[in-house]
């Protein structure tokens, strides 16, 4: 098992995981049995850290929030759109992380990176605020993301959606649950996807490969075992298609960006993801990002390696939206 001090990472990860200890103690309600009370706890930390760490909202991008309708009560959604998109928008529905059972889309780190991303690649983001494990176990999350796809296919002119260049991305948790509407889309046909963008991605629950033992403690995804449950229920997935590097078949998915951190326990599991898309007829495009741990990737304001995994991940989504996809290839 490797120790992050033997890691030779980056002096702002050091910093970043430093003042997340200082404000853990100050902030009460952290792991409360009441979601409500940890989810808020989580929520400020969050938000003091990326107030620190993460570059603000840039220029030439306007946030709007809307209301979209869905078979079980409106869903709130975080528009994040370029000022240099035409009336009809390339458009990415965005699930944001959290562990399944935190987050949401008001959140600093969430607004200030999804606006940049949205600024440097010229696409629309749509950020959904689906519902949260425990309350809500999968598939209730996969469900509302494909609520929200249709409601966006269904009245394209509400927020300037180009139907015909829609996607569905997310980070950690929320990169797993689109990568699961994906596949749940795949065999409705309700929507057709252009797009599939997927960072940090828990494939599998728990996770697989040599990086879940060798990075399972102190990198920032310790108690991962206990996750399954939460977003499962003590009985696992109602179907197939929860843990997607499980799914029996890939085939059919549309082309994917995987964003994967090297120093990261999910890492493997991602790139086995890959090769079985791969192996399915899938575009596939892979970036492992060096020296990176699960959730470095929102350090814009301190490092580097942030910056540039930001740039490469703008950089992938315009060319997907805008030309054919790459085969198969690890950027490493």
């Amino acid at each position: 098992m490797a120790r992050l001090t033997d890691a030779h990472v980056d002096p702002a990860i050091l910093r970043w995981i430093a003042r997340y200890g200082e404000l853990s103690s100050t902030v009460p309600g952290l792991g409360d049995p009441d979601p409500a009370v940890s989810r808020a706890a989580a929520r400020r930390i969050s938000d003091l850290v990326a107030a620190e760490f993460t570059a603000p909202v840039p220029p030439g991008v306007s946030i709007d929030d809307f209301l979209l309708d869905g078979p079980h009560g409106p869903l709130r959604v975080r528009r994040y759109r370029p000022d240099s998109v035409p009336d009809l928008a390339p458009t990415q529905l965005w699930m944001h992380g959290g562990g399944f059972f935190a987050g949401d889309v008001h959140e600093i780190l969430n607004d200030r990176v999804c606006a940049a991303l949205a600024r440097a690649s010229g696409v629309q983001l749509v950020s959904l605020d689906y519902r949260l494990a425990p309350e809500h176990r999968y598939p209730a999350a996969v469900h509302d993301a494909i609520s929200a796809l249709d409601a966006l296919v269904s009245t394209p002119g509400l927020l300037g959606v180009d139907p015909r260049r829609l996607g569905i991305g997310g980070n950690s948790a929320g990169a797993a649950i689109a990568a699961s509407t994906a596949l749940h889309l795949r065999d409705s046909a309700v929507v057709e996807l252009i797009h599939l963008d997927a960072e940090v991605i828990p494939a599998a629950l728990p996770p697989v490969g040599d990086s879940a033992e060798e990075f399972a403690e102190g990198f920032g995804l310790d108690g991962l075992s206990s996750l399954a449950e939460v977003y499962f229920g003590p009985d696992g997935p109602a179907d197939a298609y929860g843990a997607v590097l499980d799914a029996p078949s890939l085939v059919g998915l549309p082309p994917t960006l995987l964003m994967l951190a090297e120093l990261d326990p999910l890492r493997d599991a991602g790139l086995r993801f890959a090769d079985r898309l791969a192996d399915a007829g899938v575009p596939v495009t892979v970036v492992v990002g060096e020296g990176h741990l699960h959730a470095s990737l929102g350090l814009t304001a301190q490092f580097a390696g942030a910056r540039e995994w930001n740039r490469r991940h703008a950089a992938r989504l315009a060319a997907a939206y805008r030309t054919a996809p790459e085969p198969l290839r690890r950027d490493r």
